[in-house]
């Protein structure tokens, strides 16, 4: 191996020092938050990023992306309102720490919106309550949810923290798309606060959460739709349009399943007295749960033997019709998921072409007997291999044919989680037990989103939108120096890696730089920066600007050239 000086050197730590992968788990930041008047006042080391008062940070995201619910449940009901936000909270030091309930208590309350709304109830601009008990056997508080959280309100309102995931939650806050004032708003914001034992607020952060009731099944099956396939045998042809099409519904499963004796015992040992006709029944005034009969992994314990899940009956129902439908990609999905308006698919691989059926596979796929709904979902490893990155999960980007084999896990999901056999990117952990979310966004709404609001906690982090990455943002006391113990396997990034990695590249070579800057050293989307970066070096000062594949050649003639 040829033996490099320093100044042979400087072009490959230059390289490496400001390698920001697209797909990076980086050092967790904050939000912001106040701290207590008593507090030394704290500021980054590096550049680029954003000047914090108090060395306690948190994030906070939504678990999925996008909850859907129904907009009226007074005939029957797929899914409640159920919004789930997480958050952890970290002490920023060399050594950052999680911190859980014996430290700190993390709070969520409804906070103003950039434009002036707010949205900080529920009751009443949904009929939810009124038929709660009837649905779920659940006897509910007004702005209480299934699990006992209550709506985001000008209340903060304590959240439980999970030992297993290292995270703070509320689970199933019965958050509904609408503003106070009435207007329609699928993504409001909620502020989420950090306090300790004496009540000194920490910090704090906003993030969105997601909800909408834009489901259209009205297009097929409203009474004045002229899709006979797709109606009963008499249209109901109600006044009310959203009442109108859940009837036929109602009345078309009567036409097509036989609901025998044996399933409605079944469904009466669990406390639903069904008639054979869910028509009829709901027509008496009970609303029907479509979980009562069919399992759903959204809801727990729902089902019955015998009848197939809530996932495959509906996605194998309907795999035809939307085939026949002359939708394809993303506008098909967006017939019955939320859609046209509310646009849930808004992160950065949905802004790069990638459509749903690139990561789910198509209807038929969805609504397979072999795949267990909200479990058997695709992970990061499938796509993001070896250096590269490919645009379905599927073996030679088939959608729908075989998974791709997986190769490397640099960039993979935690193995048997959240349970066995199952790897799920939203429970999954990475550098420093930070959930992967917590740097990289939610599923659906993967960082940099189409969304600003989505942004903004990020950008109040590291001072610019996309991935968490900036080491300093959790580490600012000081950045440790490692060549491969940051996350996926990452060297330390900034000034202090280009003042000393030097001895590491005259170790240990440069092949292992091949995996972020490729085989001929002159960069990969792996190594673009995300924003402007400005580096002292010992021939003078280098500045890169956003999206540069950085690489060996930017200083010298190639990792072994001169200067």
């Amino acid at each position: 191996m040829i033996k490099m000086d320093n100044k042979n050197i400087v072009k490959i730590f230059l390289v490496l020092s400001i390698l920001t992968p697209i797909i990076l788990i980086s050092c967790i930041g904050g939000g912001g938050g106040g701290g207590d008047k008593n507090e030394e006042n704290y500021s980054y080391p590096t550049d680029n990023t954003v000047p914090k008062t108090s060395p306690y940070i948190v994030i906070a995201w939504n678990d999925l992306g996008m909850h859907c619910l129904d907009k009226d449940f007074s005939v029957f009901s797929i899914l409640p309102p159920f919004n789930t936000l997480h958050a952890q909270v970290i002490k920023t030091d060399k050594e950052p720490k999680i911190l859980d309930p014996n430290s700190v208590s993390v709070y969520y309350k409804a906070t103003t919106d950039y434009d002036g709304s707010i949205n900080s109830f529920s009751d009443g601009k949904t009929n939810f309550w009124d038929y709660a008990l009837d649905l779920f056997n659940v006897n509910l508080a007004r702005e209480v949810g299934l699990k006992g959280f209550h709506t985001q309100s000008y209340t903060p309102y304590e959240m439980d923290y999970d030992n297993k995931f290292l995270y703070f939650q509320a689970e199933g806050i019965p958050t509904v798309p609408y503003d106070d004032d009435g207007t329609k708003d699928e993504y409001p914001l909620v502020e989420v606060l950090v306090e300790d034992k004496n009540g000194v607020r920490l910090a704090s952060t906003k993030t969105v959460l997601p909800a909408s009731d834009e489901m259209t099944c009205i297009s097929c099956h409203g009474s004045k739709s002229g899709n006979t396939q797709a109606l009963p045998t008499t249209p109901e042809n109600d006044p009310d349009p959203e009442k109108d099409y859940r009837w036929n519904i109602l009345k078309k499963h009567d036409e097509d399943v036989k609901i025998t004796a044996d399933m409605l015992n079944k469904l009466s040992a669990k406390g639903y007295n069904y008639q054979n006709s869910l028509y009829e029944t709901a027509k008496n005034g009970t609303p029907i749960l479509c979980s009562a009969c069919h399992k759903s992994n959204a809801l727990p314990g729902s089902g019955i033997d015998g009848v197939p899940p809530l996932t495959q009956a509906i996605h194998s129902f309907h795999a035809k019709p939307v085939s026949n439908s002359g939708k394809t990609g993303v506008s098909a999905c967006y017939l019955c998921h939320p859609g046209k308006q509310t646009q849930c698919l808004r992160g950065v691989m949905g802004s790069n072409g990638i459509e749903c059926q690139n990561c789910h596979g198509n209807m038929a796929d969805v609504g397979s007997p072999n795949r267990e709904g909200w479990f058997d979902m695709p992970n990061c490893q499938l796509c993001h291999q070896q250096g590269k990155r490919y645009r379905t999960v599927f073996k030679n980007d088939i959608i729908g044919g075989q998974l791709r084999e997986i190769l490397d896990n640099r960039f993979a999901t935690n193995p048997n989680t959240p349970i066995p056999n199952k790897t799920l990117y939203r429970f999954s952990k990475g550098h420093g037990n930070i959930q992967c979310s917590a740097c990289h966004g939610s599923p659906h709404a993967i960082y940099p989103s189409r969304l600003d609001k989505d942004n903004k906690q990020i950008e109040a982090l590291q001072g610019y939108k996309g991935v968490l990455r900036e080491c300093s943002v959790c580490h600012f006391n000081e950045v440790p120096l490692t060549a491969n113990g940051g996350p996926h396997g990452m060297h330390t990034i900034g000034q202090a890696w280009v003042n000393v990695h030097g001895e590491y590249v005259e170790n240990a070579g440069s092949t292992s730089c091949t995996y972020c800057h490729g085989n001929d050293y002159r960069g990969t989307f792996l190594s673009e920066v995300k924003t402007t970066k400005t580096f002292q070096t010992e021939w003078g000062q280098k500045t890169f600007s956003p999206e540069h594949k950085v690489s060996c050649y930017d200083c010298h003639n190639g990792p072994m050239g001169d200067d």
